[in-house]
C-alpha cells in the first residue's frame, strides 16, 4: 500500500471520528456536514460526500469510491462541556490543516476517554446547585427550594450510577421520577411540609431533553427529516418515561390533593428569584458537565443574554415572542463569544441555555397533569410548551444567519481600518 492510500484511509477515519464526536456533542447534523466539508477541503478532498444521522455517519472521499460507515455510539455517546470544547479545538486546527489525520484520530480518541474535571462528590453538589437554579426560575416557595436541592442530590447519585452501567441508563429516568415523585407525594400528604409540583419537577428537569427537542425542530427546518424526526420521537419518549414514573408514584402512594398538580406561580421568595436562578443554573451546569477552565463567566454572560431577552420580550410581546427573542439573542451572543480569544465554542455556552429557554419543565407538568386526570390544565400546558419550543427553534434558526451578517460586517470594518 503506497503513502497516498494510507493517507486517504487515515483521512477517512479521522473525518468519521470527528463527525461522530460532533454529533455526540449535540451539534445539528447539517452543521456537522458543513464542518466535515471544510476539513475535507483543507486536506485536498474537495469532492468528499457525507451523510450524517443520529447513530452513524457515512462518507466517501470521491464520488464512485467505496464509502465508510462509523457508528456514533462507538465514541462513547454524549460528551461533556470540556470534551466538546476539546473537539472544537481539534476541529479548528483541522480546518487549517495544522495536524495530520493520524494525529487527529489520536486526539479524538483521547478526548473521548477524558476523565471529568470534577470528582463525583462535586458533581453531586453540582446537581444540587443546578436543581436549585431551575427551581428558582419556576417561582417556588422556600420549602420547594429546600426539597428540590435534596432531591437534586438524590438524582445526581442516580445519574452517576447510571453512567457506569449502560443497562441501567435507559431505566434511570423512570426510577428517578418514581422515587422523587413518591417522596414528594408522601411529604405533601403529611403535616410536616407543604410541597407542590415544583419540588419534583426541578430535580427531574435534569433528565429533560430540551436541547434534543429544539434541535429536532431545527433539523427538520433544515430539511434533515430523518434526523429531526428521530430526535423528536426520542425526546418525546423520554418525556413519557418521566411522566410514567410520576404517574406510577401517584397510583402507588396516592395524590394528597389535586391542587398539587396545578401549574401556578407560588413565588414566596421574591421577584429576584428567577434572576438569581439564571446564575445558579450556569454554576450548576459548569460543575455537572465539567465546564472548561475560565469559561464560567462567558457561560453566565450567554445565559443572561438569553434570559433577559426572553424576560423583557415576554413582558412586551408575550411568552412565545419572548422565547423567540431569547433564543435569537442567546445564539448570536454565543457565536460572538466564540470569536473572543478566551471564549469557548458556541455549543459549549449555547446548550446550557436551553435550561432557561426550553419549555421542558412545562412539558413535564403538562403530561403529568393530563395523565393525572387534570386534562384541561394538561392540554393547556402541552400546547403552550409546543408553541414555545417552535418559537425557540425559530429563534435559533434566525440567530445563526444574523450572526453571520454581523461577522461579515465586523470583518469588513476591520479590513477598512487596516487599509486606512
Amino acid at each position: 500500500m503506497d503513502d497516498s492510500s494510507i493517507f486517504d484511509r487515515e483521512l477517512q477515519q479521522f473525518l468519521l471520528f470527528l463527525g461522530s464526536a460532533l454529533t455526540a456533542a449535540g451539534e445539528a447534523v447539517n452543521q456537522v456536514e458543513e464542518c466535515l466539508l471544510r476539513v475535507a477541503t483543507a486536506y485536498g478532498a474537495h469532492q468528499a460526500r457525507f451523510s450524517v444521522l443520529p447513530t452513524y455517519l457515512v462518507m466517501s472521499l470521491e464520488p464512485g469510491r467505496p464509502a465508510m460507515l462509523e457508528p456514533t455510539h462507538a465514541l462513547g455517546g454524549g460528551l461533556r462541556l470540556d470534551q466538546t470544547a476539546a473537539v472544537y479545538e481539534a476541529l479548528r486546527e483541522a480546518e487549517q490543516g495544522r495536524m495530520s489525520p493520524a494525529e487527529g484520530i489520536r486526539r479524538i480518541q483521547e478526548i473521548v476517554v477524558m476523565r471529568p474535571r470534577f470528582r463525583p462528590a462535586v458533581q453531586i453538589l453540582g446537581y444540587a446547585v443546578l436543581t436549585a437554579g431551575i427551581c428558582l426560575i419556576l417561582q417556588p416557595t422556600w420549602v420547594d427550594l429546600l426539597l428540590s436541592v435534596l432531591f437534586g442530590m438524590l438524582v445526581g447519585g442516580f445519574k452517576l450510577v447510571g453512567a457506569r452501567w449502560a443497562s441501567l441508563r435507559m431505566i434511570m429516568p423512570v426510577v428517578a421520577a418514581f422515587v422523587v415523585a413518591s417522596l414528594t407525594f408522601v411529604i405533601a400528604g403529611s403535616t410536616w411540609l407543604d410541597a407542590d409540583l415544583r419540588t419534583m419537577v426541578a430535580p427531574l428537569a435534569t433528565f429533560l431533553p430540551g436541547a434534543m427537542l429544539t434541535m429536532a425542530v431545527v433539523e427538520v427546518s433544515a430539511a434533515e427529516m430523518v434526523t429531526g424526526a428521530s430526535r423528536l420521537v426520542t425526546g418525546i419518549l423520554q418525556l413519557l418515561l418521566l411522566a410514567f414514573g410520576i404517574i406510577g408514584a401517584a397510583q402507588m402512594v396516592g395524590l394528597p390533593r389535586a391542587e398539587h398538580l396545578v401549574n401556578a406561580a407560588q413565588n414566596s421568595i421574591g421577584a429576584w428569584a428567577p434572576w438569581l436562578g439564571a446564575l445558579v443554573v450556569g454554576i450548576g451546569n459548569y460543575l455537572v458537565h465539567s465546564g472548561p477552565p475560565r469559561t464560567l463567566g462567558w457561560l453566565c454572560l450567554v445565559l443572561y443574554s438569553g434570559w433577559i431577552a426572553q424576560y423583557f420580550g415576554g413582558l412586551v410581546f408575550g411568552g412565545y415572542l419572548g422565547g423567540f427573542l431569547g433564543a435569537l439573542l442567546l445564539t448570536v451572543v454565543a457565536y460572538l463569544v466564540e470569536r473572543a480569544p478566551s471564549g469557548p465554542p458556541a455549543l459549549v455556552s449555547f446548550l446550557p441555555g436551553f435550561w432557561l429557554l426550553v419549555p421542558g419543565a412545562l412539558s413535564l407538568i403538562g403530561i403529568t397533569e393530563y395523565l393525572s386526570q387534570d386534562s384541561v390544565h394538561g392540554v393547556e400546558d402541552l400546547i403552550g410548551a409546543l408553541g414555545s419550543m417552535l418559537a425557540i427553534a425559530l429563534g435559533v434558526l434566525c440567530g445563526h444567519p444574523i450572526y453571520r451578517g454581523l461577522a461579515r460586517a465586523l470583518a469588513i470594518r476591520n479590513l477598512r481600518k487596516e487599509l486606512a
